[in-house]
């Protein structure tokens, strides 16, 4: 079991983004919760979505007098292959879960319920990794809270019904929309949060011309070429083939155009790499799909220096919990062509901000329209950053999180 490493963040430093009157209001709210204890719970401490929230969000839960911690569980590959299996099958994949799966997936949740020390006022699991730590550890003192981060919307049967007597245990849920609720986790008491970016973390800073121009030199991406691009780990729900496609269909159009497909091959997600390869032989042998990955030295930096030099973001998933990638690239006023799916219709609004699409045609007609009209495009950027400021920012997340655990 290990205890992440995080550095000291202070909440004043937001006070000139969000207003002091917000930063006052969040700081009343963490009075009632001053010197409790609170332990955040996941499978992974790098890549993913999860991880990046963590690592600004128990900071500033520290800053405002909780204390806070974040650990992180052990496993082997066995066990994070059983366990994107059932995030697959609770995402709808027509997929068989087997007695082994279940019988590996409980045995390495007793086996961190037996490492880990939860005794803490709130102790919040995130997704179904670590969820059934709950059903081992028998001594719970303090309010235990789920964190569900995926599209729950539509789950294979086989699944959802392992699953939801596990969930049942907690004394609270959080989903990122009611959508994703099903029954009988309707009678618990649930929370519905929204996501966040940190604008200040090196993923979301502002970066200065000459940086960003020397990042696209490094990795050979030309700064005189339009660039079109989607953040986001190879994983099926992701659609990285569709994406080439969608690029394929736009290059007819525009024939300098170039395509960056940009992940972090995260540990808990084993099936990366098999996407990984499938998508390399996609792109076969053209020099203008560049796939780029930390394990190419690609950052929080590069990944900040390529979405402020693209003209288009794409999110073409077919699945999607929320898509941080895409708060991402609104706050900095790119526009957003995205699947209609999940939780990406929160933060695109259509025609204003991007375009919401079904397919790989209309992801392609809607780009092409975007690289066509850069008035226009630089337009619906400006009103995304608009739209992630009322609502997506790390400090609201962390004063939505603060409300549940006075309520609790």
């Amino acid at each position: 079991m290990s205890v992440v490493s995080i550095e000291e963040i202070s909440l004043d430093k937001y006070s000139s983004i969000v207003g002091e009157g917000k930063i006052e209001a969040i700081k009343a709210l963490a009075d009632n919760l001053a010197g409790k204890s609170v332990c955040h719970v996941n499978s992974t401490s790098f890549g993913g979505g999860v991880a990046e929230i963590l690592y600004r969000l128990v900071p500033l839960m520290r800053n405002v007098g909780l204390k806070a911690e974040w650990r992180v569980i052990k496993g082997s590959d066995e066990f994070f292959n059983v366990t994107k299996a059932i995030h697959n099958g609770l995402q709808g994949m027509n997929i068989s879960l087997t007695d082994q799966m279940k019988k590996t997936y409980l045995e390495y949740n007793e086996m961190n319920a037996k490492e880990l020390d939860l005794r803490h006022e709130f102790v919040v699991i995130h997704d179904y990794q670590p969820a059934a730590i709950i059903s081992q550890y028998k001594v719970r003192v303090g309010k235990w809270v789920w964190r569900c981060h995926i599209d729950l919307s539509n789950p294979n049967p086989d699944f959802i019904n392992f699953i939801t007597p596990v969930i049942y245990q907690y004394d609270s849920l959080i989903f990122t929309m009611e959508q994703y609720v099903q029954e009988p986790l309707r009678a618990k008491k649930v929370a519905i949060i929204r996501p966040s970016i940190d604008p200040l973390s090196a993923k979301n800073k502002p970066l200065p011309e000459d940086l960003i121009r020397s990042v696209l030199n490094k990795y050979d991406v030309d700064a005189e070429k339009p660039v079109i691009t989607q953040v986001s780990r190879f994983d099926p729900w992701k659609d990285p083939l569709g994406v080439i496609d969608v690029y394929r269909m736009v290059k007819k159009g525009i024939p300098n155009l170039q395509l960056l497909l940009i992940a972090s091959m995260a540990k808990d997600d084993p099936e990366g790499w098999t996407y990984y390869e499938k998508t390399a032989r996609h792109a076969a042998e053209d020099y203008d799909i560049h796939l780029l990955t930390d394990m190419k030295g690609v950052g929080d930096i590069e990944v900040n220096a390529f979405q402020r030099a693209s003209n288009v973001i794409l999110q073409k998933s077919i699945r999607e919990g929320f898509g941080l990638s895409v708060t991402e690239a609104l706050w900095k006023e790119v526009p957003v062509v995205g699947g209609n799916v999940g939780g990406i219709p929160l933060q695109i609004v259509h025609g204003e901000n991007g375009f919401l699409v079904n397919s790989v045609k209309e992801a392609a007609e809607k780009t092409l329209y975007l690289l066509k009209h850069p008035i226009e495009a630089k337009k619906m950027g400006m009103k995304g950053k608009e739209h992630v400021l009322k609502n997506f920012l790390i400090t609201r997340h962390l004063e939505d999180y603060l409300k549940l655990f006075n309520s609790l």
